[in-house]
């Protein structure tokens, strides 16, 4: 049975309440592709970036259990196994396999996800059988004039999709992936990144779609300018403050994201022991496939 909200409020610190948590999380580097063309991304391997999408290195499933072993020595605050990227998790069938794996050996972590929800809806059943507790997708629109502004395509079934039409798909199957996931029992936090001029005064209607869709915690995420949206402004603090207030109207609103790489470890916002875990850490800067 999947961790409750309340739980993962002690449990997890990015479900914690008021101030930052204490507790410890890994970002597993397992998942390589991904089937989204976000306009703000820009996914590297490397040891040197410290945002979402980068990692040092990709391992393989059959490696998790030895990299969490390892964690788990040098940090014993580490109650959650994540996976976020470097490429979408649903992009390939490496997350699911390595939470399998992690729900059998090590059934006290915490098993959390994030996907861009493009193929959640046809997958929730597999995640829920995966035993993932809380789960994170990324929405940032749902109109699809809006998400055609941020996204240039995706890749579903085979076929690449652009403009509002990519948009209608990735969106409904978004919502519709969050509403069989919460109707199971796991928590879903949405994340959106704040673009200036794009989505700026979509928040407030983003925030009460996904919470009607059973959403528990939203995640407001200041654009980084880089890729096709290099020249956009981020927002400023007061920005960000008056996106989330507007959020609140509807859903409860983490305030203490730090934009963990895709192989973080540790506590957030404290020592990374990344680079201990992670011993193939490379720099150069290869991209990633969108397949």
């Amino acid at each position: 049975m999947a961790i409750s909200y309340e739980e993962l409020t002690d449990k997890h610190p990015c479900y914690a309440r008021g101030k930052r948590g204490t507790t410890g999380r890994i970002h597993l580097p397992i998942s390589p592709t991904c089937n989204i063309e976000c306009k703000f991304c820009d996914r590297r391997i490397n040891d040197f970036e410290q945002r979402p999408g980068v990692a040092s290195t990709v391992i393989r499933p059959n490696e998790a259990l030895d990299v969490i072993a390892k964690s788990l020595e040098l940090c014993p605050q580490i109650k959650v196994a994540g996976i976020a990227g470097p490429g979408d998790t649903l992009a390939s069938d490496y997350a699911l396999e390595t939470f399998r794996l992690i729900r059998d050996a090590y059934p006290e972590l915490v098993k959390c996800m994030s996907t861009n929800g493009l193929l959640l809806d046809e997958k929730a059943d597999e995640v829920i059988e995966a035993g993932v507790d809380s789960l994170t997708v990324t929405v940032n629109a749902v109109d699809p004039e809006i998400e055609a502004q941020l996204n240039s395509g995706i890749l579903y079934h085979g076929v690449h999709y652009t403009g509002t039409e990519a948009a209608e798909i990735l969106i409904r199957n978004q919502l519709a992936g969050i509403r069989k996931i919460s109707v199971a029992g796991i928590t879903v936090k949405v994340n959106t990144v704040l673009v200036p001029g794009i989505n700026d005064e979509h928040i407030e209607k983003i925030a009460e779609t996904v919470a009607a869709a059973g959403a528990s915690i939203y995640n407001i995420i200041p654009l980084i300018p880089q890729h096709q949206l290099a020249h956009i402004k981020p927002p400023s603090c007061a920005e960000i403050d008056g996106a989330r207030q507007k959020a609140e109207k509807y859903i409860d609103v983490f305030r203490h994201c730090q934009r963990c790489r895709a192989d973080a470890v540790g506590v957030p916002g404290e020592k990374d022991f990344g680079d201990q875990i992670y011993l193939k850490r490379i720099a150069h800067q290869d991209t990633f496939s969108h397949g």
